[in-house]
């Protein structure tokens, strides 16, 4: 196989490459969806997957997810890719069962090596979730594109929402946040091989077994940090629960050098967006001030990020050790839902 980059192939990588949030609302707003009654869940609170009932006993969980390029090595790409795709089945309480690949390619520019790499990568994760490949499609393309439809399974009166925080829950985080500013950050050539291979450990690390740990609890809500970042992800459960969250950032676990790199430009454009969308729900808590870059980093565009667990205050230690115990070292209480003004986040 060519010594190449695959992320030059990419005008913005992993999930920065999201159209943001904002514009996503203004493009969903008014659509003639049918419904059905067997539909659970649809995309009206932004849900990670759909939800639809099969049996009394069986629902199908359906998502896809795919992007361009955010590491150099075709594999791990694959692998990054397949993982951030399969992390919207187990926040939402899932299991996957099959997967389908989408893959778009410049076979006429690259070598096909290349693309096996791409998908041998994400195949290796889907095999590790259980899951079995199906199929898939492809297409030329002058971008490298990749990633997976996941269709999974769920009991109907246990499925994971984002729709049932409540006041009194603690929020939970499994994964350090940063992502996105480190791919940048290697992409503008300003962090070396050592720190690409950090972060793409965390990437690739699918969240079967902070999941499994999790459905051993009462989880009132869940979702995953990927494209509008830890807030706007946040904000989602706020917004669709009807409740406040309440965010202490010094408790959020960072990647190493976040702030760094930060500092010397290496931000996604998708974070902008993020800000702008967000901006109008944020609230800092009375009397506390934080620096405008914590916002920012905390509006970092993620990619396969870790799991938001919504659980009660009683259960959050337990859980915790357990996460711990096996290997969650990064697993953090960030905050809590609170009576405040609904649909918005306080930090500090």
């Amino acid at each position: 196989m060519p010594d190449i980059h695959i992320t030059e192939f990419a005008k913005a990588a992993g999930c920065a490459a999201k159209i943001g949030p904002g514009d996503l609302h203004d493009i969903l707003s008014g659509l003639p969806v049918r419904s059905s009654p067997d539909l659970l869940l649809g995309f009206e609170d932004s849900d990670d997957a759909g939800i639809f009932r099969l049996t009394d006993d069986i629902a199908l969980v359906q998502t896809v997810d795919f992007f361009t390029p955010i590491v150099d090595d075709p594999y791990t790409f694959g692998q990054v890719a397949a993982a951030n795709a399969l992390s919207d089945v187990y926040a939402m309480g899932g299991k996957p069962l099959t997967a389908l690949n989408l893959i778009a390619f410049p076979i006429a520019t690259l070598d096909k090596s290349v693309l096996k790499a791409i998908v041998a990568g994400g195949l290796d994760k889907i095999n590790e979730s259980g899951a079995v490949l199906c199929g898939g499609h492809s297409i030329k393309d002058q971008e490298i594109k990749y990633g997976v439809s996941v269709t999974g399974r769920v009991h109907p009166d246990k499925f994971w929402a984002n729709r049932h925080a409540r006041v009194g829950d603690t929020i939970l985080l499994t994964k350090r946040i940063g992502t996105g500013i480190l791919t940048t950050a290697i992409k503008q050539k300003l962090a070396g091989p050592e720190v690409e291979k950090r972060v793409a450990a965390s990437m690739i690390r699918l969240n079967d077994k902070a999941a499994d740990i999790a459905a051993g609890f009462n989880i009132r809500a869940c979702t995953d940090v990927t494209g509008f970042g830890l807030f706007g992800h946040l904000l989602e459960v706020a917004i669709a629960s009807r409740v406040c969250v309440e965010i202490d950032t010094a408790t959020v676990p960072l990647f190493e050098g976040v702030q760094d790199y930060f500092a010397r430009g290496a931000y996604p454009g998708g974070g902008k967006a993020n800000f702008n969308y967000c901006e109008c729900r944020l609230m800092a808590k009375q009397g506390r001030t934080i620096e405008r870059s914590t916002l920012d980093i905390m509006l970092d565009p993620q990619t396969s990020g870790g799991l938001l667990l919504f659980v009660r205050e009683k259960d959050k230690q337990a859980l915790l050790h357990q996460l711990h115990s096996s290997g969650i070292e990064d697993a953090a209480d960030i905050g809590r839902v609170t009576d405040g003004p609904a649909g918005k986040l306080i930090y500090f």
